[in-house]
């Protein structure tokens, strides 16, 4: 077993235990960035200058009835950025534009004594515009091939001969839809300026790194002079990776030109009509198998929505294209990805980043091809599964294939999935109106950034005279339970208990250079740093307590904080030791690294191994449609899920059970929706609250919920044996989708292949299951094979 994955005597990892903030969190004493302001004085409020036309050139910006209004402090625009007027890292995002580029751009700031100050400021200043054309939805953008960014293809194989040697091809088209983050916590920042000039912004991130180096050019200013800082957030999502940083540009400019405070806090409906969103898709694709089903080859061309600037969605779209194969093994593949450009929101980082959009691709057709090839679903996915020795189409070779059956396997025995099935066919066949549907489905996700440079972590890691111990990585908490784990990961390290430990808020001015909390990474980068710096200072520490005992340091060992000897009774506290050690005048702190090993990535060839590892996970799904309406009820779900040996498996099971929860609610709920009209309204948000724009709640929540974590999984190189666990489960709630598309079979004759929309609301589910009731194929996929002469 590697070093980095070795585990100590009595560790405390491992262990299950509650979130580190959550006393805090149910008693409302935890602390976010807009509940800053209440401490600060003298605090200026930011509003929003929004234009709500989609598309159009300002020919005039008037600002003086603004400053005119009561409380009306300044009102920012482009001609005060002393830097660079822009908030992207691709120079796309002009902070204060001359263009407005969706509907419900902020094209100023008003500055106020108060927010409601800050507001009428806002609705005083004039904006004259030339509307130009808008593009608002997939369709017209690529009718009109409105595109930007990298096109990459990914090519494995001979495609031609796959399809050649094809007994049965089906081709068709899916598009699905956006998401909305709706973290509780919109975004926020507050910042300051001291008598240096030095800027400090409390800022809502999951990459203070960033918003330091956004805040650092826009101001006109070298990062040492600029320091931000994430106490925590209210969920994030991937929703704060990118777009914090323009926001909290705007209050330290803002705090720049007055020398106050300024705090900005977008309300839920600017945050929605101001903010991006996951990534809807459209796909074309084709597809070929053998007589006994088996993939031979897929052709496909992949188009995401990435709104009216690039933000991350290149690398979006390649996670997209490295993950259409899922757990399937594809000998022949040709995947090309290409970004649409529409007035919409920026859309940007979701849990998952383009790997769930893929992966939704190659399940789709599976569900709609196994009855046109007279397989069950399930056999048709347990046919293609990835074996020992294959590579995925971008030529990384996928280790631990054996745990796509062993999970998926064990989601069978555990959800008794024989015996339910019989149950659901004697259920269907006394039920004219009401069909129940059951799917099993698995994922296989790749952990690491894509850009290999962002895989390294850092952290600081003080010990203090009295034992005490505080301390500091790269990552945020949001939520998720990253801080828990890394004060298990540096109690075990050291060797002492956990409440001996302290984690400080995440800082740029602690540890420099951070990558972005995002990739399902944060435990694995910032885990292993946590670790180094840890073992440097339990080094030392050995040595001195050698000394003491009379012993050789490699003897020694810390185990609940106690020093020992190996077969010597004599025995050293954690507190004397530490206090020996400075007495000793050795050094109490550290500063951990980690960059993850054996990746390489080639973006233009599109060939490498950008991934440390796969996480693996299988769920099974039970649900209850009713025909007359096509409401439908969760009954049951099982899951399985890899997580190599858990740092955390409260937390753990907690973020699989939510992941799944969020997945559902993008497949089957949230339906977002835009004013597409040629009307004065066109490329408005139409669901822009909580109202009109449906989350999953208790009513949605399986009747049963059953989740076990894959035991005797340790992943070799990671720390401590763990594995990722913030995405993946995400992709788990491929099963209702799918058994919605079952039930929905149900009603009609056997064979037919159902389309399902998705996100598959009640309403799309009634109108396949109308579908099915006519005994239509709902695609062109049959006329497909009879093309072919299969």
């Amino acid at each position: 077993m590697s070093h980095l994955s070795e585990r100590p005597e009595k560790p405390v990892v491992g262990v299950s235990m509650p979130h580190e903030s959550a006393y805090q969190h149910v008693t409302g004493s935890a602390l976010y960035t807009d509940d800053l302001v209440q401490r600060t004085k003298d605090v200026l409020h930011a509003y929003p200058v929004q234009v709500m036309k989609a598309h159009g050139r300002i020919t005039a910006l008037r600002t003086g009835r603004a400053l005119e209004v009561p409380g009306v402090v300044r009102v920012l625009t482009g001609a005060d950025v002393p830097g660079v007027n822009d908030a992207g890292m691709k120079h796309d995002e002009p902070l204060f534009p001359d263009v407005v580029m969706f509907h419900g751009h902020a094209v100023a700031w008003v500055l106020g004594e108060t927010l409601e100050a800050a507001r009428l400021g806002a609705a005083a200043v004039e904006v004259e515009l030339d509307e130009l054309p808008s593009v608002l939805s997939l369709e017209e953008a690529i009718a009109t091939e409105s595109f930007h960014g990298a096109r990459p293809v990914m090519v494995s194989g001979d495609v031609d001969a796959g399809f050649a040697d094809s007994a049965h091809v089906f081709s068709g088209e899916f598009q699905f839809s956006d998401q909305e983050h709706f973290y509780l916590e919109t975004h926020a920042a507050l910042a300051h300026i001291d008598e240096s000039e030095q800027i400090f912004v409390q800022s809502s991130t999951q990459h203070p790194s960033e918003t330091q180096e956004i805040v650092a050019h826009v101001l006109g200013l070298h990062s040492h002079e600029v320091t931000v800082q994430c106490l925590r957030m209210g969920g994030g999502f991937g929703g704060k990776e990118m777009q914090p940083h323009g926001f909290a540009a705007v209050a330290a400019l803002g705090a720049k030109l007055t020398g106050r405070p300024v705090r900005l806090r977008l309300n839920r409906t600017q945050d929605l009509t101001m903010s991006g969103k996951r990534h809807g898709f459209h796909a074309k694709w084709k597809i070929g198998f053998d007589t006994e089903g088996r993939i031979q080859a897929l052709d496909a061309t992949l188009t995401s929505d990435g709104g009216w600037s690039l933000d991350l969605s290149e690398p979006v779209t390649a996670r997209a294209l490295c993950h259409i194969d899922n757990t399937y093994w594809i000998p022949n593949a040709r995947v090309a990805g290409r970004i649409a450009r529409t007035n919409k929101v920026s859309n940007t980082a979701f849990r998952g980043f383009g790997g769930p959009q893929g992966m939704l691709v190659i399940e789709d057709i599976m569900g709609r091809c196994a009855p046109l090839l007279g397989l069950d679903p399930t056999e048709l996915r347990e046919r293609n599964f990835y074996g020992q020795g294959q590579t995925t189409p971008y030529g990384q070779k996928v280790t631990h294939p054996e745990r796509i059956s062993a999970v998926w396997e064990q989601v069978k025995e555990n959800g008794g999935l024989e015996e339910r099935r019989r149950e659901i066919a004697a259920f269907n066949a006394a039920h004219p109106h009401t069909k129940r549907g059951l799917a099993l489905t698995g994922i296989k996700f790749g952990i690491s950034f894509n850009l290999t440079a962002f895989n390294q972590g850092g952290a600081l890691v003080l010990i203090y005279k009295d034992g005490s111990v505080l301390i500091n990585h790269g990552g945020t908490e949001m939520g998720q339970g990253l801080h828990t784990k890394m004060l298990q990961v540096a109690a075990t390290t050291l060797g002492i208990p956990l409440h001996k430990v302290r984690l400080a808020p995440t800082r740029t001015d602690k540890v420099p250079n951070t990558s972005a909390t995002a990739a399902s990474a944060g435990a694995d980068l910032n885990g292993a740093a946590v670790k180094n710096a840890c073992e440097q200072l339990r080094e030392r520490l050995v040595q001195v307590a050698a000394t003491q005992l009379g012993t050789s340091a490699a003897d020694v060992r810390i185990v609940e904080g106690v020093a020992r000897g190996l077969g010597i009774e004599k025995e050293l506290g954690w507190d004397d030791l530490v206090r020996t050690a400075y007495f000793q005048r050795v050094q109490l702190s550290a500063a951990g690294f980690y960059r993850t090993e054996g990746l390489h990535w080639d973006a233009k060839s599109f060939h490498g191994s950008p991934f440390k590892y796969f996480s693996y996970g299988a769920a099974a799904a039970e649900v209850e449609v009713d025909g007359f309406t096509g409401a439908y009820r969760i009954r049951r779900v099982d899951i399985v899920h890899d997580v190599g040996d858990s740092l955390s498996p409260m937390i753990d099971i907690g973020q699989v059970e939510g992941g799944f929860v969020q997945g559902a609610g993008w497949l089957t709920l949230e339906d977002m929706r835009w004013d597409t009209s040629d009307g004065p309204g066109r490329g408005r948000l139409l669901t822009q609250a909580a109202s009109t724009y449906k989350l999953p709640s208790f009513s949605e929540m399986p009747e049963e919920f059953h989740v076990t974590l894959l035991e005797n999984a340790t992943e070799e190189g990671a720390v401590y044996g763990s594995k990722a666990v913030g995405e993946p489960p995400l992709m788990l709630a491929f099963s209702v989708r799918e058994a919605l598309r079952a039930a929905a079979a149900a009603f009609g004759p056997g064979g037919v292949s159902v389309e399902l929309a998705s996100p598959a609301t009640p309403e799309a589910v009634y109108w396949a299951v109308e579908k099915a009731r006519s005994g239509e194929d709902l695609c062109e996929l049959a006329d497909a094979e009879v093309l072919t002469g299969a």
